[in-house]
């Protein structure tokens, strides 16, 4: 495989409505960003993906876009934003930006002008059908709740929104929409920034005739849903990238829910021409019930493992992982696969461990570098995203015992890895000096930025010392993975192999003393890093303290 600096560089998630406020409104800003690149070069990263900052009413904080060639006022403006990308610059960072182009938000211009007549000439850049006997033109429901067909009274027909109703699905179909998308692509790419990251780009293409479904929720049938990995998203991604991406030396990654292996070497294959990695949710789908998102279910090591192990290896040589345990559309990682309590600070590095000596690109999100955790507030009025909002009024509508919706709210929510960064120990954790659009996690006071500067046995410390062995080990980037102990169901173990270099992890993902049995790889290993003190520095010790992570060189 070809050595790009994308496969080689470590990517730093920003949800910059939580990010750091300059101007006291309670709302993150591009000057927030700016203000703190100094921290994140420290840290050690290359790449930084920015959430959207486009124009937007926020019914889905900033997912529905308004105008894509603008910046939300909130953020700052246009050349805020050149600001931003001059300075990363400057520090040799990279830039990546949301590319939201399954929809719109329904105030974008291209829609207003669509809905206003079935002659209008806007009227095919978006999905609109009649109803069927009365009913919704079939039975696709929306991802945030409900149905995906919002019937416009203007002209007495439906349109399609996979999300909310103020996010109409635009019509790929139509070579016009692509035409302009492709010009505002380039548009940002002319600009200086350094790739996209694409919002469920696998659903650009929908079945013809856009048939009923099954009515079944779970994600297991996600794939197979008829605007999953449609007949033409291949073809349109290919056209994409002949008519903008292989005119630039960007990084791509695209949004996929509902794939396999198998469909990952079509969108991001080296030789296909499409995109340079993709995100997949195998993982963070493993604690779904039977009833799927918000059914929470529990995870075992060995599924964990499992998934893992399965797209390293089909991937080598192939096509390119991205590797991440969190976003801002997930739950935190640490409250979720580590422990938050009194293993908070072991079981963090043990995460770092893995995301950091995986194949594949691997995303940091904001917070994670330090440990911060799931928020729990006490009353659904203090939650802010849309789809918890609406799962809440839904199954406390369908007489859902209330305690059980705000158990399930408190684990899966998006907004728990939405709460502001939490930079010190000062009023709201230092990120306003205003009121902050959303409550900060109580536990700011002990969990912050400014505390993990002093500590030099900190997380961000590991963080930036797992960072630095990554960036001096091609093994890491580019080694071959293989799983040892599958079936252990504490303990995590395998190898990375690149020519005559082999690196061995272990990972006790358990809050009890685990003992490893292992014969192979012997006595021959010299300790590299680890989240405890070892006495030991070569030969293996079996006994692996709760949440015990270690790196050995064989």
């Amino acid at each position: 495989m070809k050595r790009r600096w994308w496969k080689e560089g470590v990517v730093y998630q920003i949800y910059p409505r939580s990010f750091y406020d300059t101007n006291g409104d309670g709302i993150g800003d591009l000057r927030g960003i700016i203000k703190k690149l100094d921290y994140l070069k420290e840290l050690g990263i290359t790449i930084i993906w920015l959430n959207p900052v486009y124009k937007s009413p926020n019914d889905d904080n900033g997912y529905d876009i308004s105008d894509y060639q603008n910046i939300m006022d909130e953020f700052g403006t246009l050349d805020d934003l050149q600001n931003l990308i001059s300075e990363l610059h400057k520090r040799g960072l990279k830039l990546i930006m949301d590319l939201v182009v399954n929809h719109t938000s329904d105030e974008h211009l291209w829609f207003i002008r669509s809905r206003s007549s079935k002659q209008s000439p806007f009227r095919d850049y978006y999905i609109w059908r009649s109803g069927k006997n009365g009913r919704k033109p079939n039975n696709w429901k929306s991802f945030f709740g409900g149905s995906a067909w919002e019937k416009d009274k203007a002209t007495d027909e439906y349109y399609l929104h996979l999300f909310t109703k103020k996010q109409p699905d635009l019509n790929w179909e139509n070579p016009e929409v692509r035409d302009k998308v492709y010009k505002m692509m380039k548009w940002w790419l002319d600009k200086g920034i350094d790739g996209f990251r694409m919002d469920c780009i696998n659903m650009i293409s929908k079945e013809a005739g856009l048939p009923d479904t099954d009515e079944c929720d779970s994600r297991k049938t996600l794939r197979t849903r008829p605007f999953i990995n449609g007949p033409r998203v291949h073809e349109f991604l290919q056209e994409m990238n002949t008519k903008v991406l292989a005119g630039y030396d960007i990084m791509t990654v695209g949004e996929c829910a509902g794939v396999t292996t198998e469909d990952a070497m079509k969108y991001a294959g080296e030789d296909r021409h499409e995109l340079d990695m993709i995100f997949q949710f195998e993982l963070v789908e493993l604690d779904f019930g039977p009833e799927g998102k918000w059914d929470i279910g529990q995870w075992k090591l060995p599924d964990f493992k499992n998934v893992i192990s399965r797209w390293q290896k089909a991937l080598h040589g192939k096509a390119w992982n991205s590797n991440y345990l969190m976003n801002h559309d997930q739950p935190r990682a640490l409250s979720r696969f580590g422990h938050d309590g009194k293993y908070r600070r072991e079981s963090a590095k043990l995460l770092a461990t893995l995301l950091l000596t995986l194949e594949g690109t691997p995303y940091i999100y904001q917070g994670e570098e330090v440990g911060m955790t799931n928020i729990a507030f006490d009353s659904i009025n203090d939650y802010r995203d849309v789809a918890t909002l609406n799962f809440y009024q839904e199954a406390v509508g369908n007489s859902m015992d209330k305690k059980r919706v705000m158990e399930a709210i408190h684990y899966r929510s998006r907004d728990n890895s939405r709460t502001p960064m939490q930079w010190d120990s000062s009023e709201n954790a230092g990120f306003t000096k205003g009121n902050p659009w959303i409550k900060v996690n109580p536990n700011y006071k002990q969990i912050n930025i400014s505390e993990a500067l002093k500590d030099p046995d900190s997380i961000f410390y590991y963080y930036k010392r797992m960072i630095e062995l990554r960036k001096h080990n091609p093994c890491l980037v580019y080694g071959d993975y293989t799983l040892l102990k599958d079936e252990d169901e504490n303990i995590y173990v395998y190898l990375r192999t690149y020519g005559k270099e082999r690196f061995l992890v272990i990972l006790n993902f358990s809050d009890n003393i685990s003992f490893l049995k292992l014969t192979e790889p012997g006595s021959h290993a010299e300790f590299i890093i680890g989240n405890y003190e070892v006495s030991v520095k070569t030969g293996i010790d079996k006994k692996m303290r709760p949440y015990e992570a270690r790196v050995y060189r064989l």
